[in-house]
């Protein structure tokens, strides 16, 4: 496969699935837990090797790939942006092209969603975006397969999101283009998600609504989404955050307008007591613990995809 071939299968943003592989993609997923839950072994990575590089840090991604990798028989390289040249002087492409005749799956966390593009412009095997800036496509797989071992199905739902237009809004937003279900972001009036992408999902006739009422945001929802009011790289800001996203902290109240039947996600780590009360978080309507176990499902799925075992 050459750098840039339409053959090399990347997974770069949500949108990069058409709807059909998806649903193959969550009935593997599916099947893969199945597996994982009765222990039996399923090795199909047998002498694969996937990097792992993190320009930021993070406990779910590290371990969900790397266990996932070592359990369907495979082998990890991890490297920090400390560890390698990508945080140093070298450019990303001349990395790219080195790092990929090593191995046969890169998967990247990092910034600026621009470094992971020219990154799998020049590499040689597909290249995962473990999180940017932009989009955060593999939460949002875990996130939409748990909402349906739940609720049964994400189509027709109402999904909230209450909080940040960050990078997880952006990728709900392209979900709604690809599912249909409902998107409302709840957000304060200086958060708002990058135009682009919202112009893109208005374009694409996706489902969604901006709003900066929580209360109106949340009526008759059946998912309602929080992530962390500030984030890696944003502890400067974390005062002026907090001030900022305070009336749109998840609560017992907030949620009394809800449908009866809902469910509460926050993809973590969460700042117990800000983004979500902690009468809520532990409470029986919360199913973040379900959500973080299948970012390893999810993912695995999307190895097999990227490797052509699909």
């Amino acid at each position: 496969m050459k750098p840039g071939s339409s053959l090399i299968r990347h997974y770069l943003q949500f949108k990069d699935f058409r709807a059909e592989e998806y649903a193959h993609l969550f009935e593997r997923a599916a099947s893969i837990k199945r597996r994982f839950k009765n222990y039996e072994k399923y090795t199909p990575l047998v002498d694969r090797t996937l990097a792992m590089i993190f320009e930021k840090a993070s406990t779910r991604t590290r371990v969900s790939f790397e266990a996932g990798m070592y359990q369907m028989g495979g082998s990890v390289v991890n490297l920090t942006t400390g560890d390698s040249q990508l945080g140093r002087a070298e450019p990303v492409a001349d990395s790219a092209r080195v790092i990929s005749r090593m191995v046969d799956m890169v998967m990247i966390r990092t910034y600026e969603h621009t470094k992971i593009e020219a990154f799998a412009a020049h590499s040689r095997v597909p290249v995962i975006n473990g999180l940017t800036n932009l989009s955060h496509p593999c939460q949002v797989m875990a996130d939409i397969m748990t909402v349906e071992e739940h609720l049964g199905t994400i189509d027709g739902k109402t999904v909230v999101m209450v909080g940040d237009g960050n990078n997880l809004a952006h990728s709900w937003l392209n979900a709604a283009i690809k599912f249909p279900f409902n998107f409302i972001l709840a957000c304060p009036e200086d958060y708002l998600p990058d135009e682009a992408v919202v112009r893109k999902a208005e374009a694409a006739g996706a489902s969604f609504m901006i709003t900066h009422d929580p209360k109106e945001a949340v009526e008759g929802a059946h998912v309602i989404y929080s992530d962390a009011f500030y984030s890696m790289g944003q502890e400067e800001e974390a005062v002026k955050r907090r001030k900022d996203f305070a009336p749109f902290q998840i609560s017992t109240d907030l949620l009394a307008a809800a449908h009866k039947d809902h469910i509460v996600m926050h993809c973590l780590p969460a700042h117990r007591g800000e983004e979500v009360t902690a009468e809520v978080f532990d409470g029986p309507q919360s199913v973040v613990w379900d959500e973080a176990e299948n970012r390893i499902h999810a993912q695995k799925a999307v190895l097999l995809w990227c490797f052509g075992k699909l």
